[in-house]
């Protein structure tokens, strides 16, 4: 009876360590964010049980990180540390803080200052295990070890693959992890995209890009790759200074690319894949278009406009925009965030469009059931993802606010973070 007894209790001690383990691990995932727009790179995070709306005043804040410097750079967040960018009177630094209290762990210089009126980094650190990796303005690629800063490797779009950009505003892409690779974007005749092996930061590829069409200007834009496999087929798409391109995963091979969404001034939205498609916008008067991939059955695939909205109808200046259960979010305008929502595959409008609750261009980030709208007047507003109206359900003053406030927001852990130029605060929103 008493061996019975202690093996139920040995039995049950094992449940509920695994019961602890599966917690902490689930807590570990959910404060999770480890690259630019979060894990898939979609703007969406996995986070529940958030407040279906805030007090006046805000949600709680659990602290506010000072001294990060100038910039635009969002966070990433990853085994208790969180991760960013900014420009320090001695230079551009990526910096490391704690999650629990946003004390600095470490901050190593990666470049020069990015001086000009709305000066510092726009790059996101992507972590990838032991290792980040980040641009600075000047076009430096740099491969940091997340537990001390210390650099591995450095390489130059600019001076190493003849890399520029399609305007005069510097270097702001986050840089992709693909397995053993990193993928960054010189905008160069030969070297459009490049692979570089992850290690030690030498050529795997350099993607040779024709000319696509007359719209835009040539260079790299100021958005991010992003993975499809549309048309059965790996590749890395990615908005450019002349639009968008499909640049073949396995060999850097230029598969297609579509001219009719560029502007000559700046391409800036992240693209978003859904299956064989590929919706992105740009601002300046241009608009947005929706693409189908298909493959040609030689390991090449095809992109074929499905539709294309123009300006008057949606487009998206910077902030970007979501995708959830086919339905596109985000803000319209030039200098604008006026929220809308389109029906992903037929670009039906399906809001009427109103003003919002802040001013100027928004970024958008969503969790649970929620669209987190974060204005560049410093207004964070909280709005329900419902396809069949606009629902305002909550807004509140980011403190501190003198520049556009132009970071994104990011929710891990059952938290908002929010980067206004030298702060990071910090708000509790677990239910």
């Amino acid at each position: 009876m008493r061996f019975a007894q202690s093996a139920r209790l040995v039995t049950l001690g094992v449940i509920l360590a695994a019961l602890a383990l599966e917690g902490a691990t689930s807590a570990r995932a959910g404060g999770n964010w480890p690259q630019w727009r979060g894990p898939n790179r979609d703007g969406i995070s996995k986070e529940t049980n958030l407040l279906a709306s805030w007090p006046e005043a805000g949600p709680p804040k659990l602290w506010t990180a000072s001294g990060l410097g100038a910039g635009f750079s969002s966070v990433s967040i990853v085994a208790g540390r969180i991760f960013t960018m900014g420009d320090r009177r001695e230079g551009q630094f990526v910096i490391a803080l704690d999650e629990q209290t946003g004390k600095e762990l470490w901050a190593t210089r990666v470049g020069g200052r990015h001086d000009d009126d709305y000066g510092g980094p726009r790059a996101t650190p992507t972590i990838d295990g032991d290792l980040l990796y980040t641009t600075d303005t000047d076009g430096d690629v740099v491969c940091l070890e997340t537990a001390t800063g210390k650099e591995r490797w450095r390489r130059s779009m600019p001076r190493d693959f003849g890399g520029r950009m399609m305007s005069s505003w510097m270097f702001a892409e986050s840089p992709l992890v693909d397995g053993d690779r990193v993928i960054v974007t010189p905008g160069a005749p030969r070297a459009a995209l490049v692979a570089l092996d992850k290690l030690t930061g030498k050529d795997i590829w350099r993607a040779t890009m024709p000319s696509i069409g007359s719209e835009g200007s040539d260079g790299a834009g100021y958005s991010s790759v992003v993975i499809s496999n549309g048309g059965g087929v790996k590749q890395y798409v990615q908005l450019m200074g002349r639009g968008l391109v499909g640049i073949r995963a396995a060999d850097g091979w230029f598969m297609w690319g579509y001219n009719k969404v560029a502007n000559g001034t700046a391409n800036i939205a992240t693209p978003i894949i859904s299956g064989d498609y590929v919706f992105d916008s740009s601002s300046y008067g241009t608009g947005s278009a929706l693409l189908q991939l298909a493959g040609d059955g030689n390991g090449r695939v095809n992109a074929t406009e499905k539709y294309f909205l123009g300006g008057s109808v949606f487009q998206n200046h910077h902030g970007g925009f979501v995708l959830i259960d086919g339905v596109i979010y985000g803000g319209h305008g030039q200098s604008n965030g006026l929220p809308v929502a389109i029906d992903l595959m037929t670009g039906r409008m399906l809001w009427e469009r109103v003003r919002g609750a802040g001013t100027g261009s928004a970024a958008v980030t969503a969790a649970d059931g929620h669209l987190y709208f974060r204005y560049e007047s410093g207004t964070m507003a909280l709005i329900a993802t419902d396809p069949k109206q606009y629902r305002l359900v909550s807004s509140f003053p980011i403190p501190g606010v003198r520049k556009p406030s132009w970071s994104h927001p990011v929710i891990a852990d059952g938290k908002l973070y929010l980067r206004e130029q030298d702060a990071l605060h910090v708000y509790s929103i677990k239910r």
